[in-house]
């Protein structure tokens, strides 16, 4: 189960890294063409970019692993409010902070015994 959790939490760290912040960072002409193309201005390029290198280095290390998680999902769940406005695709753009959200905090509860702890999974009752 710990390898399963790293496995995921090192997929969405690569895919961040390699998808959203190299491209912020290095001042790839996609990543201002796509914040255009949202309503935000080229000038944010640079700043959600340390703002993600930020939240991805506080879930690496396991000591702010889930403070970067909660900042991280507040970052995405910015992302999804901003692809809800503009009435983009729901499956492939509004929900996808989704489903990098669901895979950090996977990885993060299935590599963390006090996560797994504070939240239990638990089958339901049976009835009697």
């Amino acid at each position: 189960m710990v390898w399963t959790g790293r496995v995921l939490s090192a997929l969405f760290v690569l895919f961040m890294l390699g998808a959203s912040v190299l491209p912020k960072l290095t001042g790839m002409a996609v990543a201002g063409d796509t914040l255009e193309q949202v309503g935000w201005s080229r000038a944010w390029v640079l700043p959600i970019g340390m703002i993600e290198l930020t939240c991805v280095l506080l879930y690496i290390y396991p000591r702010t692993s889930v403070f970067g998680a909660v900042v991280m999902m507040g970052l995405l769940g910015g992302a999804m409010a901003t692809q809800v406005r503009v009435d983009a695709p729901l499956f492939s753009h509004q929900l996808f902070s989704l489903y990098l959200g669901l895979i950090m905090w996977g990885g993060l509860w299935l590599r963390d015994p006090a996560l797994r702890a504070l939240f239990p999974f638990r089958r339901a009752a049976t009835a009697l």
